[in-house]
């Protein structure tokens, strides 16, 4: 403990030291440190701190050092504690005494959250990267099977029919929204605290705007309290990151029950599947059940961090060590669930057959036979009320369609209403072929002609604007 012991007499206790350390967690941190103290010994030489023998020197060990991990030659000494004080040692063993003062102006305090920053930020990218790869799959999807038509439900019963290209875009849509969310949140943390030192700032004239630009952030923090103490950007990474997670789960959600045979929707590749130890006949899809169990992980991390800084005076708090091992895993978690969610929806072979005929289950179409009245005078509530009836009458006579109805169904529900302009319309020339194209899938996808709309060229319209986001046209 040679790099903070000095006004210890006793060594730690094993236990404590045990206890305390954290090197097998933040190992991951090991290239930003460095990146980091080199950008702190060019400070340090701008500030006159070290000569330019010093500086050449000690950036020319870290270079070196910067190689040996990313080679994975270094191996970590659990005894000095973290990852700082391991390369700081590895660092003075190499360059002799000037590697005393690397840590000049610097304290663990503002290092570690530093280097936290620029790990985050390259999760964000990352993230983002694995995030498009999911769009594109979802949107190849879309254009290859873009006119399937799926049974669109609330309650998860039977609502109305939706083109399965509309339905898949509604994903692309949530994942715009997640890569909008870690854009934001970059922007948030792409500042530096390097120069914060322990909490009151450095001691030493260091320039740290010339810092923050080198190591890419777009300026420095400040508040020197603030910047050591606070891990705001971790819970609104986490934040982030678990409401991706809630949205893949989603989708993992409805792979599952599209997959069963009773649906029969999709198939899922062999080689997204798993089969039984025990049942010859199970093909399972494992990765998109996972994707829903470890959703669950990814929002206790969220809850976890918010827990640990809830009640953290100011300044730095040992708690603050806490804050890695769930963030990191939960980066880990989304990363992965992308990648495979994006391989399982690129190998879905779609059942169109099965998809139409349950769309036409239900009596889906009843709401476009309704606006239908609506637009020839009737009001909705009336409208309502006669396709109720006429839903009512076809399920009592085992008709499996409201198109199928027979035409003296629909003159009679119209003929029998309350309403002065439906009882008009049953004696109105062409009323019922014009009803009963309404009450048809086509005739149903076609009415809800808005934007964001399932009307075919709705759809159709924002498929092209997606593919040319994501650079697919």
């Amino acid at each position: 403990m040679r790099l903070w012991g000095g006004r210890f007499g006793d060594g730690p206790d094993s236990r404590m030291a045990d206890f305390t350390r954290s090197i097998e967690v933040d190992a991951e941190l090991a290239l930003d440190d460095i990146a980091g103290s080199i950008a702190h010994v060019r400070g340090l030489a701008r500030a006159g701190l070290l000569t330019a023998e010093e500086s050449e020197t000690l950036e020319r060990g870290l270079a070196g050092l910067r190689e040996d991990v990313a080679g994975g030659a270094v191996a970590w000494d659990p005894a000095l504690e973290d990852v700082h004080m391991n390369l700081e040692t590895l660092l003075t063993e190499r360059v002799g005494a000037v590697g005393g003062k690397l840590h000049t102006g610097r304290s663990r305090n503002d290092q570690v959250v530093t280097d936290l920053r620029l790990w985050t930020r390259r999760a964000v990218t990352m993230l983002d990267s694995g995030m498009v790869d999911l769009e594109r799959s979802l949107v190849d999807l879309a254009d290859r099977e873009g006119d399937a038509v799926l049974p669109g439900a609330t309650h998860i019963q039977p609502a109305q029919p939706v083109l399965f290209a509309h339905h898949l875009l509604a994903y692309v849509e949530m994942l715009e929204r997640d890569r909008g969310r870690l854009a934001d949140a970059r922007r948030r943390l792409n500042v530096s605290p390097l120069g914060a030192g322990a909490l009151a700032g450095a001691g030493y004239p260091l320039d740290r705007e010339a810092t923050a630009a080198e190591l890419g952030f777009d300026g420095v923090t400040a508040n020197s309290l603030d910047a050591v103490s606070d891990r705001d950007f971790v819970v609104e990474v986490l934040a982030a990151v678990s409401l991706a997670m809630v949205h893949l789960s989603r989708l993992g959600e409805e792979v599952t029950w599209w997959s069963n045979p009773r649906f029969g929707f999709v198939r899922v590749a062999d080689a997204f599947s798993t089969g039984s130890s025990m049942m010859p006949n199970k093909k399972n899809p494992d990765p998109a059940e996972l994707v829903r169990g470890r959703t669950a992980g990814v929002i206790g991390a969220l809850a976890g961090m918010l827990t640990l800084v809830k009640g953290l005076p100011l300044a730095y708090q040992r708690d603050l060590q806490e804050d890695k091992p769930a963030f990191f895993a939960a980066i880990r978690t989304l990363d992965a669930s992308l990648s495979v969610m994006s391989g399982l929806v690129a190998t879905l072979t779609v059942n169109r057959e099965r998809m139409r005929t349950a769309a036409e289950e239900g009596y889906t179409t009843a709401t476009a036979l309704a606006d239908a009245l609506v637009r020839r005078g009737v009001p909705f509530r009336a409208a309502h009320h006669i396709v109720g009836g006429l839903v009512g009458g076809a399920e009592a006579e085992g008709i499996g369609s409201l198109a199928a109805l027979p035409d003296e169904a629909f003159r009679a529900a119209l003929d029998g209403s309350d309403d002065a302009a439906a009882r008009r319309l049953a004696h109105e020339r062409g009323i019922v072929p014009a009803l009963r194209s309404a009450a048809s899938v086509e005739g149903s996808l076609a009415s809800a002609d808005v934007v964001g709309g399932t009307a075919p060229h709705r759809v159709a319209a924002a498929l092209a604007a997606a593919k040319a986001r994501l650079g697919l046209e």
